[in-house]
């Protein structure tokens, strides 16, 4: 039923199955289809993975050492109660951010649910887990190498917009009271076509799961796994 999109209403009419009990098994549905599936579709990203991929921005997107595009989606939520402005975003409406990396085919690397909407994408990155693991060495990335055609090291990089902090592994763009010069104006151009992947990432989600497109009427918990 779930493949082919019948509504769960639809199977509560047919089984006579209370909303509490759908509610129930929509969750349970979506934390078994994580635990189950997580391992092998989106498996912590190893040193060769991150190669592979910057190898793959550099072919599509011509921006070399890039090892993913970093971004934060809001997932409309119904106000949660007794939460004040926790989840009350700049957008004027109650959310949880969905913070993702992509590569440079549009696929999600690495996920983290659940950052106070309120929260700034930056904000949120700092609360992640693999924020945290690449600041504690658990998340590995490849070592510094040269940039084609250059005899200048550099080192493997995330790239986000201007919400995230720059970082020896995170760039963003030069801001543009900056941008007098050709050669950051061409910077940001390319800055922008590689960072683009997450953005359509995103889209392709919503397209398909089109939970995504309206408000989760349920906990902040329950939101979470779905």
């Amino acid at each position: 039923y779930l493949a082919t999109g019948l509504a769960f209403r639809q199977i509560a009419m047919s089984f006579r199955i209370s909303k509490s009990a759908v509610s129930s098994i929509v969750i349970e549905v979506c934390k078994v289809i994580w635990n189950t599936l997580k391992f092998k579709h989106m498996s912590t990203p190893s040193v060769d993975t991150f190669k592979s991929t910057a190898i793959e921005f550099h072919e599509k997107w011509n921006f070399p050492n890039c090892v993913g595009s970093i971004d934060g989606k809001h997932i409309r939520l119904r106000c949660p109660q007794n939460s004040g402005s926790m989840y009350f975003n700049y957008k004027q409406y109650h959310s949880i951010v969905l913070m993702a990396v992509a590569d440079a085919s549009y696929r999600f690397l690495m996920i983290d649910v659940g950052g106070y909407g309120k929260d700034s994408d930056g904000g949120v990155m700092v609360n992640s887990k693999f924020y945290q693991r690449i600041e504690n060495g658990s998340l590995k990335l490849p070592n510094e190498i040269k940039l084609p055609n250059s005899n200048v090291l550099a080192p493997f990089v995330f790239i986000g917009d201007e919400a995230f902090p720059l970082k020896n592994y995170l760039m963003r763009p030069f801001p543009r009271k900056q941008c007098q010069e050709n050669e950051k104006q061409y910077y940001n151009y390319r800055h922008a076509r590689a960072r683009m992947t997450i953005e359509c990432a995103f889209g392709i989600a919503s397209s398909k799961f089109r939970i995504l497109l309206k408000s989760i009427e349920t906990k902040v918990e329950n939101a979470d796994h779905i």
